[in-house]
């Protein structure tokens, strides 16, 4: 452990050389225990994600990974956060490979971990500073922000933040996003640690110092009287009345990449679901929804170039008598295919499309083709690209504006905020997760949905294709879903709200906030490593 106890302590730390250059004090199981021990934080990590409700397990994860890390050189920070980073994502992340082998499951998992790694450098630098654990829970948020962001489009899938939906700092997710709620893990876990080394210290001394005394416990009890203090943020209350909405999860022929080759019998299943809560309406069995949500690629028959396709959405909508959201891959003459969204009314046809805006990189386009086709010849699958909207999605069916979010775009924390400063009062995520099998790809999927609903106050329904399929209220709590691989449909009747949260409001700005708290950790380390090494010369 550091040495480095008090402000004016942490000064002369600068002058002492780092720890692995000390066996004696640390004996050569220091060697094992500290990457053992950031490996297991990152196991932890991805134990505290769905399906499980074990949220809490990542404050231990960043505790073990502070006590890793902590004194450590900025290369063996490099590496410990590596094995953190491996110990996360390789298993979170499992599902990527259920149909086209391990290779790109492997790779993504080794690129993605590079970001953890980064991390790690960073608080191995910050960890001989005051208050260090909050530099360190801004670094954390700093490399989530870069993963978000790059390459191709960023990918930020495993953000802390997505691991919290049963957790007790989920109101913390209203007040700044998801980088506001990812810290609040993150600086309670580091905050752990930071009190344990205190223990430890008082009884080799008997004294505890003022300074991180403090530190400690305000990282901990900040983060906890946070999230206490924004549970007035969460409301389901109906602000602007309520909608009565169904999600149709037709169900697929079968699972694995080839469920497309059956896309008309895909089709049938969603209209003939369709069809049959029209006909429990009329009995009274169930009510007259005010709109009907279809997933993503519930017909990926083309219903502009192809007269049946479009003939038999009709006779659903029709049936259904409500205006209905139809996931459809629409394929022009030239140029990229559009996975779209169709809003479908009943007597007119289509009246207005989504195009998804952040299409899938190696899913739905195939970056360097030529060259990912030397790994992986399932590249060939995708033969024609899709290409991105550029039009913010919100419908407006029966009176309720409806934000459209689909299926990948929900991890990205632009792509749903737009739908709300753009008026939208309820949220919806159309989704195809077939070709990820009984994976906990559709879990993970589930609690950004969750979490999405109380960063902006908003009910969100999740129609997917083969499940799971939800109604989410404005505080984040599942009220119906379905099981998976099971043809089934959902009618609740959800609050609307207009309500802009805090996060709504602020956008980037929080998660820009704690990227400058991590600059200036990592500037402030770097001058005094620098004079240090001026003082030594």
């Amino acid at each position: 452990m550091s040495t480095t106890i008090t402000p004016e302590a942490a000064g002369a730390a600068d002058d002492t050389p780092a720890t692995e250059g000390r066996p004696g004090r640390f004996g050569p199981a220091a060697r094992f225990a500290r990457p053992g021990a950031a490996l297991l934080s990152g196991v932890l990590l991805y134990l505290s994600f769905p399906p499980r409700p074990l949220w809490w397990l990542a404050l231990p994860a960043f505790a073990l990974l502070g006590w890793s890390l902590d004194g450590r050189r900025l290369r063996a920070g490099f590496g410990l956060g590596y094995l953190a980073g491996l110990g996360f994502l390789l298993p979170l992340l499992v599902w990527t490979g259920e149909e086209v082998g391990p290779v790109p499951w492997l790779a993504l998992a080794a690129v993605e971990a590079l970001f953890v790694a980064a991390a790690g450098l960073g608080v191995a630098a910050v960890s001989r500073l005051p208050w260090w654990p909050v530099f360190a829970a801004g670094v954390w948020i700093l490399a989530e922000a870069a993963r978000a962001r790059v390459p191709f489009g960023g990918f930020p899938w495993g953000k802390i933040a997505f691991g919290q939906a049963d957790g007790i700092f989920l109101p913390l997710a209203a007040v700044g996003g998801t980088p506001v709620l990812g810290f609040a893990v993150a600086l309670c876990g580091f905050g752990l640690y930071a009190a344990v080394r205190l223990v430890l210290h008082h009884r080799a001394t008997g004294t505890v110092p003022r300074g991180p005394l403090a530190a400690a416990a305000l990282s901990v009890l900040l983060p906890v009287t946070g999230a206490v203090a924004a549970l007035p943020l969460v409301s389901d209350a109906p602000e602007d009345g309520t909608a009565t909405v169904a999600a149709i999860q037709g169900n697929v022929p079968r699972l694995g990449l080839d469920f497309n080759s059956q896309r008309r019998q895909v089709l049938d299943n969603h209209a003939a679901r369709t069809r049959e809560l029209a006909a429990e309406v009329k009995a009274g069995t169930k009510p007259q929804p005010d709109f009907v949500l279809w997933p993503e690629n519930s017909s990926d028959i083309d219903p502009y170039a192809n007269p049946d396709a479009a003939a038999v959405i009709e006779g659903a909508v029709e049936a259904v008598k409500a205006p209905t959201v139809i996931g459809a891959v629409i394929s022009p003459p030239t140029g990229k295919l559009r996975n779209t969204l169709i809003q479908w009314e009943p007597g007119r046809g289509p009246v207005a499309t989504y195009d998804k805006r952040h299409v899938q990189p190696f899913g739905e386009y195939i970056p360097m083709r030529s060259v990912v086709r030397l790994f992986n010849s399932n590249v060939d699958r995708v033969a024609r690209d899709f290409g991105p909207g550029t039009e913010v999605g919100v419908f407006d069916l029966a009176g309720t504006r409806v934000g459209l979010a689909t299926c990948y775009e929900a991890a990205f924390d632009w792509a749903v905020r737009d739908t709300v400063t753009h008026g939208a009062q309820l949220l919806t995520v159309p989704s195809n997760n077939a070709t990820f099998g009984h994976s906990e790809m559709t879990y993970q999927q589930l609690a950004m949905s969750r979490v999405r609903a109380v960063e902006h106050s908003r009910a969100v329904v999740v129609p997917v294709t083969s499940g799971v399929s939800a109604v989410i209220r404005p505080d984040g709590r599942i009220v119906s879903q379905t099981a998976m691989f099971t043809p089934d449909y959902l009618v609740e009747e959800v609050p609307l709200r207009s309500t802009r949260t805090p996060a709504t409001r602020l956008g980037t700005l929080p998660e820009a906030l704690l990227a400058a708290v991590a600059a200036a950790g990592l500037g402030w380390a770097a001058a005094r490593a620098v004079r240090a090494r001026r003082s030594r010369a």
